[in-house]
Formats: C-alpha cells, sequence, structure tokens
C-alpha cells in the first residue's frame, strides 16, 4: 500500500491542499493546545495547522515520499512536527500519551479497522478528545474522493462499536462539498465525529 501513496504524493503539488480540513480547524481551535497525533496524515496539512496552533505534533504515515511534503510545509510555514514513516500496525507511542488524536480520511482495511481503532484510544490520554472526518458509505455513490471498497468507508453503527469506551461520542454523516485538492473535490457524503475518553 505505501507504493500506492508514494506514486500519488510523488506530485509536485500537494494533492490534498495544504490547507487544514474545516471540521478540524474548527474544533482544534476550542481545545487547549497539547500533543497531537495524526495517524496516516499524508502530506501535513493538517499537521501543520496544529503546530501553528502552538500544539506538539506527532504524526506518521506509511509513505516516505509523504513525510517529505510534510516536513516541507512545516518548514515554510516555520514550525516543527515530529513525523515518522511507519504503518499503524508497527508503529508504537507510550500509553497515554496524546492530548487529541485526529483521524482525518484515514481509512483502513475493514479486517484491521476496528483493532487500528481501539490501538490508537490506547495512546490517548484519559479526558482527550477524539477527532475523526471520513467519508460514509454513501460515499460510493461520488466521485469526490475515497476508497472505491464499500468496506472501507465508514457507517455509524461501524464508528460506535469501534469507539464505545469512550465516555462520550457524537457523530454526524452529513453531504458537503470538498475542496481539498485534486483528489477531494466536489460533493461527498462524510462522517463527522467528536469522542471524549
Amino acid at each position: 500500500m505505501s507504493e500506492f501513496w508514494n506514486e500519488r504524493y510523488a506530485a509536485k503539488e500537494y494533492v490534498y491542499g495544504t490547507d487544514p480540513n474545516e471540521f478540524l480547524k474548527g474544533h482544534l481551535e476550542k481545545l487547549s493546545p497539547g500533543r497531537i497525533l495524526f495517524p496516516a496524515e499524508g502530506e501535513g496539512r493538517n499537521a501543520v495547522f496544529a503546530a501553528q496552533r502552538g500544539w506538539e505534533v506527532f504524526a506518521f504515515d506509511s509513505s516516505s515520499e509523504a513525510r517529505v511534503k510534510a516536513k516541507n510545509l512545516a518548514s515554510e510555514k516555520e514550525v516543527s512536527i515530529k513525523y515518522q514513516v511507519e504503518s499503524l500496525e508497527h508503529v508504537h507511542y507510550p500509553p497515554e500519551e496524546f492530548d487529541c488524536i485526529a483521524l482525518i480520511f484515514a481509512h483502513f482495511q475493514p479486517d484491521k479497522r476496528k483493532s487500528y481503532h481501539q490501538k490508537l484510544l490506547t495512546f490517548l490520554k484519559p479526558q482527550g478528545t477524539i477527532i475523526l472526518v471520513g467519508f460514509s458509505k454513501n460515499q460510493i455513490k461520488n466521485n469526490s474522493g475515497g476508497p472505491r471498497n464499500i468496506e472501507m468507508l465508514f457507517s455509524e453503527e461501524e464508528l460506535k462499536s469501534d469507539f464505545q469506551s469512550l465516555s462520550e461520542l457524537k457523530i454526524q454523516e452529513l453531504e458537503t462539498e470538498l475542496d481539498e485538492g485534486t483528489f477531494h473535490l466536489g460533493n461527498a457524503s462524510v462522517i463527522h465525529m467528536i469522542g471524549f475518553k
């Protein structure tokens, strides 16, 4: 899978843009900065925004090309992010390390999704926040981005099951207009989720 992402991110332009996701942006601006983790962070647009807001940013992705672009964007914006090339299966952080975890369009293979989500929760501090933005199963009818495998797209029921250990969970499925680079463009069916440990 890293070959696919390396090929996509090898493009000179930022294929998902350099501006943060709007839902993430709105919620980060409400939180006091602390330590934040961005799994499957890609080219760094969201991580760099968090760093600009004063967060101590950690990120990882399976693509080495993505890391290069993320580090370049951070340098351009004069902020620092800690970014490693690693898969979620093999990544390790101390338990209860982060005040916030942001999963922005991080879609996983269906047989791994629940265990990956639960692994990430072990890295979250008590009272910590998880912010998730992803494509809903209805996105399969659109051509504005996301996996073409419906099993990799999210349903509210699956997310409730994956994150049932959280003390509070808010999930909303909606239609929106995406304008996030070449590969997230047009009308889209998305899910927004906020959870508290």
